[in-house]
């Protein structure tokens, strides 16, 4: 089951997440996620004071990697939204191309290696306004596809669950108590099979609400890769969210 504690290390206080493992033995695992989130693996016979004193003993190399990584996150440059510009979508880079135009209704879509935006004002917040709703509708299609396909091929879900998406600023998703996923609309540009570890570890959720050994195994059992997953949609989680 997972559980928090709090570092203390000078004048800072740095919480950290337990996440309990059935595949660790012996030691914890320290990461500090790019947004700079710490998640401790640990073993299931692990008590919290061990948990601790692990933490402890890396004290100084954890407040190091989330002082760095709020120090990226604060020198992350804005995207302008002008032609030329790389876009993410489903993993792959495509080129924005902004035109111009009077004629006809605004739009925006794919063409070749290209995410073309075409209406009369092409200022920096309009053409976010326009790849962003275009990134929601396909977001929505897209998660709605793929729960209705996970939901006849995972065996634990009895029926559909409902899915909504909510931009979260550290998840990519969660699973209420009620069974309803929440997915954040940028997941649409990371590669599917990030797309796919993210709903089937929420859907993972509807049998196992927490982070138990039960769920870890549940969730290793269908994407016994998840961990390198994971790791990818993690070294993307600046480029991803950055707007």
């Amino acid at each position: 089951m997972s559980d928090q504690g709090v570092l203390t290390y000078g004048d800072r206080r740095i919480p950290y997440l337990i996440e309990v493992d059935p595949d660790r033995s012996k030691r914890v695992a320290i990461h500090v996620e790019p947004d700079g989130r710490v998640i401790v693996e640990a073993p299931p016979e692990a008590d919290r004071p061990s948990i601790h004193s692990a933490v402890v003993k890396r004290a100084r190399w954890i407040a190091t990697h989330v002082a760095a990584a709020e120090d990226r996150q604060r020198h992350m440059i804005a995207r302008e939204y002008v032609s030329g510009e790389q876009v993410l979508y489903l993993g792959r880079r495509y080129v924005l191309k902004v035109n111009q135009s009077d004629a006809g209704s605004p739009r925006v879509r794919l063409k070749g290696n290209r995410l073309e935006v075409t209406r009369k004002d092409i200022s920096r917040e309009a053409v976010r306004a326009a790849v962003r709703a275009w990134y929601r509708v396909h977001a929505r299609d897209f998660f709605d596809r793929r729960i209705g396909e996970l939901s006849v091929s995972l065996p634990w879900v009895k029926e559909r669950p409902p899915f909504r998406l909510l931009e979260m600023t550290k998840q990519w998703g969660s699973c209420s108590l009620k069974g309803e996923i929440i997915l954040n609309p940028h997941l649409i540009k990371a590669p599917r099979p990030c797309v796919d570890y993210v709903l089937v570890h929420e859907m993972a959720h509807l049998k196992h609400h927490d982070h138990s050994p039960e769920f870890f195994a549940l969730l290793g059992r269908e994407i016994p890769e998840w961990r390198r997953i994971k790791g990818q949609l993690d070294d993307l989680v600046d480029v991803v969210t950055n707007e």
